[in-house]
């Protein structure tokens, strides 16, 4: 029963923001206030350039990452297992820390999928870098992204369990992206780079 404390752990280390910690740390605006309002890598390059936008990117990956590692090192069950990463990922979207107002959960979504299965994280991110590279959207590359991760866990996994933990995170990323929709639908979403 103590395992399950794991959960309410990997929601908890989700909630630390690393885009307004970084931003704090580096004298930059919040980044809630700022560009797209999201405390995210990549609102946080658009106005805090390349350096923060990748510790941030850093930051959001390994609080993925290291609660669903951590759960597999001590030897919970995949169901628990992909309970902790949904928690992780759910940390961020909605952290206690800073009110509820979280990110989008791209790259949190990409470290917990590495914590699955490395391969599930890097075909992921790979889709994104791709769709960035010929779209030049970062939008659209991580709606995209999320939309095959599932499809890719169904190939790469054998677990259920972390299956249906990653559909779960994938739709809730691509819920996220909601306004983000609108305004590639009204043709007025902006561009990286």
């Amino acid at each position: 029963m103590g395992m399950w404390l794991l959960v309410p752990i990997g929601y908890l280390i989700g909630s630390v923001s690393t885009a307004i910690v970084v931003c704090r740390g580096l004298g930059l605006p919040d980044p809630r206030e700022q560009g797209s309002n999201n405390p995210g890598a990549t609102n946080v390059l658009r106005f805090g350039g390349k350096k923060a936008a990748a510790m941030t990117l850093i930051g959001d990956l390994l609080k993925g990452f290291i609660p669903v590692i951590f759960a597999s090192f001590v030897g919970a069950n995949e169901i628990l297992i992909g309970c902790v990463g949904v928690a992780a990922f759910i940390g961020h979207l909605f952290p206690v820390y800073f009110g509820f107002q979280g990110g989008k959960g791209v790259a949190t979504a990409a470290g917990v999928f590495f914590g699955f299965f490395w391969f599930l994280g890097f075909i992921t991110v790979a889709t994104w870098l791709v769709m960035l590279k010929f779209t030049r959207v970062s939008s659209i590359s991580a709606i995209i992204a999320a939309a095959t991760a599932p499809i890719y866990a169904w190939l790469l996994l054998s677990s259920g369990a972390l299956l249906s933990a990653t559909t779960v995170i994938s739709i809730l990323c691509i819920w996220r992206h909601r306004l983000n929709i609108q305004r590639l639908i009204s043709g007025v979403e902006e561009r990286v780079g």
